[in-house]
């Protein structure tokens, strides 16, 4: 594992380990901190200026490649466009101002109570005079903690609220589990089982405040001796956004057309093209969540999702959820 350790006024020096994460950048440039900063993320169009006193800027974070903790503090204002991206980053203030997305949300920081980014797609933040603290976590690990504890298969999105209002003693809890991994960090480093444990406790936590809202797993085939049907199912989550047919996912499973036909309409209550189309409305119900309803559609979102007939999709829709997706999109 690659350790960066960028300690610098203007700019950082790579430094080589197995393990650990460390960033560091500091300096008093509005340039020098776009350029640091903005490396951090793969960001693109960011400024940076002063707000009346000296400009500084100080990033730190130390982990390793599934868990970072980082701390961002700038005397100053600053703007940019941060890309999707395969982590999960909760932040919060601890002062200052902030609206991590301009663009779509503009929903302001409330001190002290943590706020997803929306990594899933592109956003545009804005911060100034800030003090902040940022949790990095991998897509990996939370992806394989959720399917331990909701039973969610190798999905390629959880269908995580960013927005959803959290529950008090949730975030009680993720700021207890982030104590116990800053005292380890200091203690004993990243390397040890102590380390790995309090990771996944880390991201236990957080899937607690915004848990996921994709279809669990059926429970009949969470069963060991129905493998093969988890693996036609997980393979139905996994490729739900592309055209598939029961053959398809018969030869994922490993069963002819018939048998896999049969395991879902036994196990699952469905055929599989019934349970794809489970699947399909509940990523559609999704993103009309996320969608902004002025400038998104029901039609659009629907077509994405493969239903071309609307009259037949709405009805679809409000049996599975009581209301229309009109409804929903303008929630």
């Amino acid at each position: 594992m690659t350790t960066i350790d960028e300690t610098a006024s203007d700019r950082g020096a790579a430094v080589d380990d197995r393990s650990t994460v460390r960033l560091e950048a500091t300096g008093g440039s509005p340039d020098a901190a776009v350029v640091d900063l903005s490396g951090f993320y793969a960001g693109r169009h960011w400024s940076a200026h002063s707000t009346g006193r000296p400009f500084s800027y100080r990033y730190t974070a130390v982990g390793d490649a599934d868990v970072t903790l980082r701390r961002s503090q700038i005397s100053g204002s600053i703007r940019g466009l941060i890309p999707a991206s395969e982590d999960y980053i909760v932040q919060w203030l601890t002062a200052g101002d902030g609206i991590p997305d301009v663009v779509h949300d503009r929903v302001p920081m409330v001190g002290d109570v943590p706020m997803l980014f929306p990594t899933a797609r592109d956003f545009v933040f804005e911060y100034q005079d800030y003090d902040q603290r940022v949790v990095h976590m991998s897509r990996r690990l939370v992806h394989e903690v959720a399917d331990e504890l909701f039973h969610t298969g190798q999905v390629p999105d959880l269908g995580i609220d960013h927005l959803r209002t959290l529950d008090a003693a949730a975030v009680t809890q993720w700021r207890g589990s982030l104590s116990l991994l800053s005292r380890e960090l200091r203690v004993g480093g990243v390397e040890g089982l102590l380390w790995h444990t309090l990771t996944r406790g880390t991201a236990a936590a957080f899937l607690r405040m915004y848990p996921p809202t994709v279809t669990a797993l059926p429970p009949a085939v969470l069963l060991p001796r129905r493998a093969r049907l988890r693996a036609a199912v997980e393979f139905v989550h996994e490729h739900v956004a592309e055209p598939l047919n029961v053959s398809d996912v018969a030869r994922a499973a490993g069963l002819s057309v018939r048998a896999t036909q049969e395991a879902f309409q036994r196990h699952v209550g469905m055929t599989p093209l019934r349970y794809l189309q489970h699947v399909r409305l509940e990523r559609v119900r999704h993103e009309l969540l996320q969608t902004d309803p002025t400038t998104g559609s029901v039609q659009a979102i629907a077509r994405a999702w493969g239903f071309a007939h609307l009259g037949r999709f709405s009805a679809a829709y409000r049996n599975a959820y009581g209301e229309y997706p009109r409804n929903t999109l303008r929630r």
